[in-house]
């Protein structure tokens, strides 16, 4: 290789540098690497790693001169400017199926619990109450969940729901003919007529950037549960807590926000009927993150770049 080197600016599974490695790649390891720090070294580097901690974009690409390819440890592309690199022919690499099984189980747990009450019947009898008719639970057998986008995560949670006895149906407006035995493939129509339980598995994009509001949930015919571990900014929270408020969402399961972390969370006018909302279950952007998934991402990125390597005869 004429450039070798891989600057991997974000805390990584070791397996992938030992992975890597045997390629023939140097890896840098800098997990604590800011902004201006990266764009002073990035020209060196043929290969970037990262997750969230800043994006690659038009200034970061124009001062990578040798960059070839880019790793992104988790399932989005969001902060990467896909287009720019394009031109620049800059190869990108995610690992959707590093961490699928951890969306779809954390959704699923989100569902359950919903259902359940578990988070307010757990502070209830640690407050020294026990109200069993307060939080007398849903089956979801029988019930119709709707997921809007089946790639990975949106198959992932559709096959961990395959034992409960649901009818789950999915929409997906860049696919078709994917039908498959845990989802039938339906038209988005159909997701607002039918679903007593609706979930969220799309990227984020233009399109999708607040496509959770008022005047879809509006139409949704039957009260729902909701569920979003995609990103934060496809639904607009204050519209959620006003479904909530009309009967339209019986529960709410979100992973993500619109702004995630403190203190700009706390400042966001919809942050305190968040918090004091019962019907709400949150957790701080973890579905896709798990001990296990942890490498998984790794693995599936080695292997991706191995791929990579031969294609373009590196």
């Amino acid at each position: 290789m004429n450039n070798n080197k891989i600057l991997i600016a974000d805390d990584i599974h070791p397996i992938f540098i030992e992975q890597v490695e045997t390629l023939g790649y140097v890896c840098d390891y800098q997990p604590t690497i800011k902004l201006d720090g990266a764009l002073e070294i990035i020209g060196e580097y043929a290969g970037l790693v990262i997750r969230s901690k800043f994006n690659v974009d038009k200034q970061l690409i124009d001062a990578a001169a040798n960059l070839r390819f880019v790793c992104r440890a988790g399932a989005g592309m969001d902060n990467v400017d896909e287009a720019y690199a394009a031109e620049k022919n800059i190869a990108l690499i995610n690992a959707s199926e590093g961490n699928m099984d951890a969306v779809g189980e954390h959704a699923v747990g989100l569902l359950l619990s919903l259902m359940n009450h578990f988070n307010t019947a757990d502070a209830q009898i640690r407050n020294g109450e026990w109200k069993r008719e307060a939080n007398r639970g849903f089956e979801l057998k029988g019930k119709t969940v709707g997921i809007i986008g089946y790639g990975f995560m949106g198959k992932s949670f559709a096959k961990k729901l395959s034992g409960f006895e649901v009818e789950v149906i999915a929409y997906d407006k860049y696919k078709t003919g994917f039908s498959d035995r845990y989802a039938r493939e339906v038209s988005m129509e159909e997701i607002v007529k039918q679903s007593d339980v609706l979930s969220v598995h799309v990227p984020l994009t233009k399109e999708t950037n607040g496509m959770i509001n008022d005047e879809l949930l509006f139409h949704f015919k039957k009260p729902i549960f909701f569920i979003n571990t995609s990103r934060g900014k496809v639904a607009k929270v204050r519209s959620v807590l006003n479904a909530i408020k009309d009967g339209k969402i019986l529960g709410a399961g979100l992973d993500v926000l619109e702004v995630e972390k403190f203190p700009g969370l706390a400042e966001q006018e919809w942050f305190d009927d968040l918090k004091k909302s019962g019907k709400v279950i949150l957790t701080p952007h973890v579905a896709g993150w798990t001990f296990d998934s942890y490498r998984k991402i790794s693995e599936v990125m080695a292997a991706k770049l191995a791929a990579l390597r031969l294609e373009i005869g590196d």
